[in-house]
């Protein structure tokens, strides 16, 4: 009977082997953490993507939206309103008041991503990742502020945007060799951390510190024609390299298209077929090198056990047109309107995302640090780093302004962790919050277009306008209702709630003050800023200092 027993037992167990063995699962393979490639476009715009807008400009985008009919498509997705703020929103998941980085990063600006902020690349090396970034970067060109320095393996890619980079070679550009040792963009970098601590020091971009940084040479128009081929191979080498290891990846690639001035190689010329566009031939070209990304998952055989996310950095740069980008929504980029915020997302993580889903929740880059960070095992990384959280031999504290979005991704949760989102312009001006359905308009740009949005300041608003985003998605009704301002005098009680909101938001700072101040573009707020510091000094010369000294002769004499 017994020997029946053992029998049977053995026979059972075989089945569930031979189950294991042929549908493809393994144990080890269940407990694995999922790879995480994050694919960004530069100034991408929702109609550009033909799974946003069905094809209405007459070309499609048959690989980006593979992952949407493969994972879930966000209908109200935020970026921020121009590069640099945008990715750092991603790197940190801090809001850009809180590193300063609101500003376009331009060639030799002092600001950067800073060593006392955690980066999406550290948090996940800290939790056992091989983390590597390819393309644009845009959150400083100092040695010190380079995604190797700052939680990153490897790094490949540019430092500005475009038209920088092609600045040299404008007709005008200054001829004194000096000036572009001073002033020019810095080269496409290939940069690897290390555990030695590289003392040498450039004068103009600071110590190396634990990096090795080699310049291949200048981004010039002509290599930007092919330039996302190289970052896209080293992205996709360093993806077979991490498989080949059996290690988790997280890998960040982050094209230079379609950011202006657009360059196509003459053989990617003339696909569009509705009129003359290299725009249009640049954004078809982008979406067959997401392809190839793609297609190297699926050749590797881990596209099942690999997180994809589509995105881009802001709305599009619309004044240029025809070499631009296209969106529903008001305005366009560096405005407080949603065409300057609202931005494609697209995520795919198959057996725990259904195809082809569409939400209307909120998401934004904010909240992918705790959302991976949640996915791969550290669920609480908000909270600890409010006290104080260790990372890669570094302890960091911060106020993450994230949400945790991992169940609601896998549909556990209906409902988005966030319901709300703080607006504000490259200088640091708090313009909006969405809270809900609602937007609130503390100061707008009253410009229409072109490239005056960059130069016109904004108009802060006595009375905030109101706008019902799902009601009035691109906010036009207070150009185009008659009935606006009745409606909103019937729904001014709900700004008490969003006035209580940035009272809130603002007391976060008390305790997690911002690493530093925007810089300004402005010729007038530098003297300001300069005179206002000589004035505090004087001020503290002759009124505080000699206070200071009196009171310690006096402290001085009553011990005596």
């Amino acid at each position: 009977m017994k020997q029946i027993k053992f029998k049977c037992r053995f026979a059972d167990t075989l089945k569930v082997l031979a189950l294991l063995f042929f549908s493809g699962v393994s144990v080890t393979a269940q407990n694995k953490k999922p790879n995480i490639l994050v694919l960004w476009g530069d100034d991408i715009g929702t109609t550009n993507i033909s799974a946003y807008s069905d094809g209405v400009m007459g070309y499609t985008t048959p690989n980006i939206d593979r992952l949407a009919n493969e994972g879930l498509r966000f209908l109200h997705y935020y970026g921020e309103q121009s590069c640099t703020a945008g990715r750092a929103a991603f790197l940190t998941g801090q809001h850009g008041l809180r590193t300063g980085l609101t500003k376009v990063g331009f060639p030799g600006a002092p600001m950067g991503m800073s060593q006392l902020d955690p980066s999406v690349g550290g948090i996940m090396k800290s939790l056992g990742y091989v983390t590597g970034q390819f393309g644009k970067n845009h959150v400083g060109d100092r040695n010190e502020s380079l995604p190797t320095v700052n939680g990153f393996d490897e790094f490949f890619g540019n430092l500005y945007h475009l038209n920088a980079e092609e600045e040299p070679e404008l007709p005008d550009y200054p001829k004194d060799p000096e000036y572009l040792k001073k002033f020019g963009p810095r080269g496409v970098l290939k940069c690897t951390a290390t555990n030695v601590d590289d003392a040498t020091t450039d004068p103009r971009f600071g110590r190396v510190g634990k990096q090795k940084i080699e310049d291949t040479g200048a981004l010039t128009k002509k290599r930007m024609e092919t330039v996302d081929d190289e970052t896209s191979a080293a992205a996709i080498d360093f993806i077979k390299r991490q498989s080949a290891s059996g290690k988790p990846f997280f890998c960040w690639f982050n094209a230079t298209r379609m950011h202006l001035r657009t360059h196509v190689r003459k053989e990617h010329r003339g696909r569009y077929t509705h009129g003359d566009s290299e725009y249009i031939d640049g954004m078809i070209e982008h979406d067959e090198t997401i392809g190839s990304i793609l297609k190297a998952l699926d050749d590797l055989g881990i596209a099942d056990n690999t997180i994809v996310v589509y995105s881009t950095d802001n709305g599009p740069h619309m004044n240029t047109w025809p070499d631009a980008a296209m969106t529903p929504y008001r305005s366009e980029k560096n405005t407080n309107w949603e065409g300057a915020f609202r931005v494609p997302c697209i995520v795919r993580w198959p057996g725990h995302i259904k195809p082809g889903t569409v939400t209307t929740e909120l998401m934004s880059h904010n909240d992918w640090i705790p959302t991976f960070a949640s996915i791969a095992g550290e669920p609480d990384i908000v909270n600890k780093l409010l006290k104080g959280y260790s990372a890669n031999g570094k302890t960091y504290k911060v106020h993450l302004d994230g949400y945790d979005q991992s169940k609601f991704l896998e549909g556990k949760t209906p409902k988005s962790a966030r319901d709300k989102f703080f607006y504000t312009d490259d200088d640091g001006l708090l313009v909006g919050l969405r809270e809900g359905d609602y937007k609130y308009v503390f100061a707008e740009q009253r410009l229409e277009g072109t490239m005056g949005v960059w130069a016109e300041p904004f108009t802060k608003l006595r009375l905030q306008k109101i706008f019902n985003l799902y009601q009035d998605p691109f906010e036009r009704a207070d150009i185009t209702s008659n009935s606006f301002w009745e409606w909103q005098l019937n729904h001014v009680q709900m700004m008490y709630g969003a006035i209580q909101d940035v009272v809130v938001f603002a007391e976060t700072f008390k305790d997690y003050p911002p690493r530093s101040i925007p810089p300004s573009f402005s010729a007038y707020t530098i003297m300001e800023e300069a005179m206002k510091d000589i004035k505090a000094k004087q001020y503290i010369e002759k009124n505080v200092m000699p206070k200071i000294k009196e009171e310690e002769e006096a402290a001085s004499k009553k011990k005596k």
